[in-house]
């Protein structure tokens, strides 16, 4: 198989302040990072191509729109290699925290050295879609293994599955004991309705055990860039679980280079949607700190 060539920097993602500054403390709670590409290539088999967003530019992205706190997730178009996630953690270990994707053979002296390197959790994904596996991803038939070991490191699970398969799977991944932060609302079907069925059954579950989850519109909604079919979701969530929702703004916006979104401006929407300040200040920093205890 011919070489495929890594990624060319484009375009610098969009970026302002919010038109209310954000609290002391504030924190990105979902953001990836990619590049330089000389010297943190990706993967040939990658699923997408991501832009060139470096960690300088993530923490320039932070310090605009006022986030003193930062986590970055490893992303599957590196593979199960995470020396930039690594590299940008060393840069600021006061303010930055990493979420892993190791290999399936990952052993203890793997996590060891992430936890070292300021990794707090791992990352799966489920959307029920894939057959066999793809580079840089772990599924729900991982967990039994990696688990245990989560728990002994004082680790949290960050999942990215579809809200009907998680809610099918809801007592497994309870019974793991684990700290569970859900990805972009739950990943539910906006088509649904917010009384469809399965996000109706994960808003009576969240509250049920140390589950929390990430605000991100942005993988649920079909009507960018304002949103509106997820304002439902968020709402209710918000009624339900006031104490467990964080913010993401999802920076560099995969997959999405056309019209990529502005961090600055998805604060502002949440803030539209929010409209208490008590709330804003728990999503934006209350809650984050009571989840990554920093």
């Amino acid at each position: 198989m011919s070489e495929r060539p890594q990624p060319q920097p484009g375009r610098k993602r969009p970026v302002s302040r919010p038109q209310i500054p954000l609290p002391p403390g504030a924190w990105d709670c979902h953001a990836h990072v990619f590049g330089p590409f000389d010297r943190f290539p990706v993967i040939a088999e990658r699923r997408y191509e991501p832009p060139h967003a470096p960690a300088e530019d993530y923490l320039a992205m932070l310090d605009t729109v006022g986030f003193e706190n930062g986590v970055i997730v490893h992303a599957s178009a590196k593979g199960f290699e995470m020396a930039n996630v690594a590299d940008a953690l060393a840069r600021r270990p006061d303010r930055l925290t990493g979420i892993a994707v190791p290999s399936p053979d990952a052993g203890d002296a793997d996590f060891r050295k992430l936890h070292e390197q300021g990794f707090r959790g791992v990352r799966v994904t489920e959307s029920g879609r894939h057959a066999g596996r793809s580079p840089g991803t772990l599924y729900f038939d991982d967990l039994p293994r990696i688990a245990p070991r989560l728990k002994e490191m004082g680790w949290h699970l960050q999942i990215w599955g579809r809200c009907d398969l998680v809610m099918d799977n809801s007592a497994t991944l309870a019974g793991y004991g684990l700290p569970l932060m859900f990805d972009h609302l739950g990943f539910v079907d906006a088509t649904q309705g917010v009384d469809g069925a399965a996000f109706q059954r994960f808003l009576g579950w969240l509250s049920t055990g140390d589950f929390w989850v990430k605000s991100t519109p942005i993988r649920v909604s079909k009507t960018a860039p304002d949103y509106p079919d997820v304002r439902p979701f968020y709402e209710a969530l918000l009624r339900a679980v006031p104490d467990r929702i964080v913010f993401g703004s999802d920076w560099p916006y995969l997959s999405l280079d056309d019209a990529p979104p502005d961090a600055g401006k998805l604060v502002d929407l949440l803030d539209s949607w929010t409209q208490d300040e008590s709330l804003r200040r728990k999503i934006f920093v209350d809650n984050p700190k009571a989840f990554y205890r920093r």
